[in-house]
């Protein structure tokens, strides 16, 4: 009776869990639905394609080398998330690997590597937890909030059909130029200025031409909307998971993925409050214009998973279980090194300060975190001497830049250290959530980490500058780990305490948009600005105070209030903007001429990888009083190498682009050839640039320069559309028309380089033999014979005649040339070169 008893329980048990898990799973539609939703405006084969390339190539394969290396973390679902974004990594390595080789599809093999991971290592079972439904479903709520700003906003940013196509600022050709220069060449060069080896981050342009390989989805569309919108989908994700893995609670998966979507900083100017979203949050314009810096995020996101396996030392790890976990962090670190610069040195430094503290506690060196911190190290340092070359950086140690680069923004405002308290503290605020933490909690090295992680992301955009304020990105890379840790603390409190704190985000939330309302649109003083902040504050401190006398409270209960109240204050424009449409960021000018777009599609069908373009165009303005030499889009869309296009790759360029930001061209005497053929081309001229410099296609924007006369007959205009004309180069003829084969050398007594260049080639005829003024013949000896052989008019014909008389009856055994004169010039243009 009693073990029947148990057995009963036990079935009902595994009901119970089997009916968790089917509630849960009655919410995944969601990610489909939302996935072909943002991405309407396409061809349905299109985000179908790269969807199953995503199943196929990266989720399963990675979900496969996730669990089977880490053991699993406890939930399903986390793992499938978490391994997804570790199939990306696998994948970063290993397409340069296969494009060494020739080998643009080496992702394939992904799935059958992972079956042989799953086969050989040993087998282990987790023991796992179902995620709740409604846990489940709050994530999945993030995610359609995701998708509908994607549709509102995202999609918005970068047109890619119709006249606003024609013009963006510089970020987006630039990314489509990498990508495309990542498509065809590892190691890459800069695609738009060839000459010297790209040195910057390349691993996110990976994905991007790995799937252009295998779904054949335009690399416009993938680089502008497919590939951005799974990262963001995978970011909110991930940070569930990771939340999930922090705190041991399903609790934290709605949280985290809800403090991604609408989680930002204190922003209260208007610049900020803007469908551009300025804010400093995973949704921040950042994320969405600059692939790096939202791989990275995706990557960072289980490398943090992986170290709180590390570093908590789970009682029971074998060995080898240590270095399969050592493994993927060593692939994620790798991954990260080759994909963005400021992410490895906010990891780098919470790591340091986990392993100090480990280390001081335990009295003893802690070993794991040594080696985590060892392959840092090697991992920036080889990318620094491989990749990037030993490039100098131009990063620079000047303190207040940031937030004098604000104030400028905001109209000259003159209080720079208002502005910077303020922004500061808007920055921090995410880490008060690590107040909410219990006392039993804190001993786990994971919140030194991520609040050191956090701080050094803050000084690093506080003490250093750089060229387009690029050192933001430090607070953009730091500000997950504060989302961590909010959703650690919120996700540590008891079950009656949700609605507490429900209210208190809500009073933040009130408050922080009545300051914004407050502000107006046109302030272009510190005055202004600091009263929406004060308003924002005021509300804030009043409805701390009102809603904690109300509950009356213990001491726990006012700090949860006020903490929620001011994690609330950093809802950021995210949601707001949902709205209405965004306004795309566009120049008043168009930086891509018209017809431009087809013209590189037309270079892109009829050359193979390896040919090179020259061209006129240099300034993202034409005909502009100041040349902002930032043009790419040549090479974006061409998917070729160009001679000399643009060579402001460092620094952002639009309306607004600094003049003192630019340089000259690294090599003018380059610049000047590549000028002439434009201006004044000669057959010498064009002969230097195919020859030393492999070009074989020349693209000319009539807005920057008319097209000389004399280009047509030099070279073969093959299209032309709008404002642009695209030549073909073709190699002259050669200096000897008429080669004949003979066993001595024996020449004809007339100077081969006095002939005219347009001298057409000789001709075969159906039967494979030579025909034209004169035909050879072999003769059974091995000599040839020659014989002038009459051709019937087809069109302009030579004026000189042929040679006449009746054909010899005898075979010479010595070869004879024909005594009549040979033709000079011809007025028949060469065919077209077959693509």
């Amino acid at each position: 009776m009693i073990r029947a008893g148990r057995g009963q329980r036990v079935a009902a048990g595994a009901r119970t869990a089997r009916g968790k898990r089917a509630a849960a799973l009655v919410s995944l539609p969601v990610l489909p639905l939302a996935w072909f939703v943002a991405l309407q405006e396409h061809p349905p084969w299109m985000p179908a394609a790269y969807l199953g390339y995503l199943l196929v190539v990266i989720v399963v394969p990675g979900t496969m080398f996730w669990r089977r290396l880490t053991g699993g973390v406890g939930w399903l679902s986390a793992d499938v998330v978490l391994g997804t974004a570790f199939g990306m990594a696998v994948e970063a390595l290993l397409y340069p690997i296969g494009m060494l080789f020739k080998m643009p599809f080496a992702a394939l093999l992904m799935p059958a590597l992972a079956f042989g991971v799953w086969r050989t290592l040993p087998r282990h079972r987790p023991v796992e937890r179902p995620t709740p439904w409604w846990s489940m479903a709050g994530a999945m709520v993030a995610v359609g909030v995701a998708a509908a700003w994607f549709v509102r906003v995202g999609s918005q940013l970068i047109p890619l059909n119709g006249p606003d196509a024609l013009r963006p600022g510089s970020d987006a050709p630039h990314n489509l130029a990498l990508a495309g220069e990542l498509t065809h060449h590892v190691p890459p060069r800069i695609p738009y200025a060839d000459g010297k080896w790209l040195t910057s981050h390349w691993a996110a342009y990976e994905h991007i031409a790995s799937a252009h390989w295998i779904t054949s989805v335009p690399l416009d569309v993938l680089t502008h909307r497919m590939v951005p919108f799974a990262w963001i989908l995978l970011t909110v994700l991930g940070a569930a998971a990771v939340g999930m893995v922090l705190t041991g609670r399903a609790v934290a998966a709605p949280i985290g993925a809800g403090l991604v979507v609408a989680g930002g900083d204190l922003v209260a100017w208007p610049w900020a409050v803007s469908d551009r979203v300025f804010a400093d949050g995973p949704f921040s314009l950042g994320e969405l214009t600059n692939p790096p810096q939202a791989f990275s995020t995706v990557l960072l996101l289980p490398l943090i998973a992986v170290t709180a396996l590390l570093l908590r030392r789970k009682p029971g790890t074998t060995r080898s279980q240590l270095f399969r976990l050592f493994v993927v962090a060593g692939v994620l670190v790798a991954a990260l090194a080759l994909t963005k610069s400021t992410t490895l040195p906010v990891y780098a430094t919470g790591l340091a300060v986990a392993w100090i503290y480990l280390t001081v506690r335990r009295g003893r060196l802690n070993l794991r975190a040594l080696v985590l911190g060892v392959g840092v190290a090697a991992a920036y340092a080889l990318v620094f001497f491989l990749v990037l070359r030993g490039a100098a950086s131009t990063v620079r140690i000047d303190p207040g830049a940031t937030f004098r680069s604000l104030a400028d923004r905001m109209g000259g405002g003159s209080a720079v250290t208002v502005i910077a308290a303020v922004v500061v503290a808007g920055w921090a605020m995410p880490l008060v959530g690590a107040l909410l933490i219990k006392r039993r909690i804190p001993r786990d090295p994971m919140v030194l980490f991520l609040l050191a992680g956090f701080a050094a992301a803050v000084l690093g955009a506080t003490l250093l500058a750089d060229r387009g304020d690029t050192q933001l990105f430090f607070v953009r890379t730091g500000f997950v780990l504060g989302v961590l840790l909010a959703t650690w603390g919120l996700g540590s409190l008891e079950r009656r305490q949700y609605w507490i704190a429900g209210v208190a985000i809500a009073i933040g939330v009130a408050a922080i948009y009545w300051g914004r309302h407050q502000t107006p649109r046109s302030c272009t003083s510190t005055t202004c600005f600091g009263q929406g902040v004060a308003v924002a504050l005021v509300i804030a401190a009043l409805g701390i105070g009102v809603f904690g006398l109300v509950l009356r409270g213990s001491r726990r209960t006012w700090a949860l209030i006020a903490v929620a109240v001011l994690v609330g204050t950093t809802v950021s424009p995210t949601v707001a903007s949902i709205r209405r449409f965004a306004n795309p960021p566009l120049t008043s000018y168009d930086s891509i001429a018209p017809g431009g777009i087809e013209a590189a599609g037309f270079i892109r069908r009829n050359s193979g990888s390896d040919d090179r373009i020259a061209t006129n165009v240099h300034c993202h303005q034409a005909r502009a009083s100041h040349c902002q030499a930032g043009s790419y889009w040549i090479s974006g869309y061409a998917e070729r190498r160009v001679l000399v296009e643009g060579w402001s790759y460092q620094a952002r360029v639009d309306d607004t682009y600094p003049a003192a930001v630019q340089g000259p061209y690294w090599n003018q005497d380059l610049l000047r050839l590549n000028d002439e053929v434009f201006s004044n081309p000669t057959r010498q001229t064009i002969e230097t640039l195919r020859t030393q410099y492999d070009v074989q296609w020349l693209l000319l924007d009539e807005r920057v320069s008319a097209p000389p006369k004399n280009l047509d007959k030099l070279t073969e205009l093959r299209f032309q559309l709008g404002t642009v004309r695209v030549y073909q180069i073709y190699p002259p003829p050669p200096a000897n028309p008429y080669p004949t084969k003979s066993p001595t050398p024996t020449f004809p007594t007339q100077n081969p380089s006095a002939q005219s260049p347009s001298t057409p080639f000789p001709t075969s005829s159906a039967t494979g033999f030579p025909t034209g003024p004169s035909a050879s013949f072999p003769t059974p000896g091995g000599s040839t014979q020659s014989f002038p052989t009459p051709s019937i008019p087809t069109g302009t014909q030579p004026t000189q005649p042929f040679p006449t008389g009746s054909f010899p009856t005898s075979i010479p055994t010595s070869p004879t040339y024909p005594t009549g004169p040979v033709p000079t010039q011809v007025t028949t243009t060469p065919g077209l070169r077959s693509p």
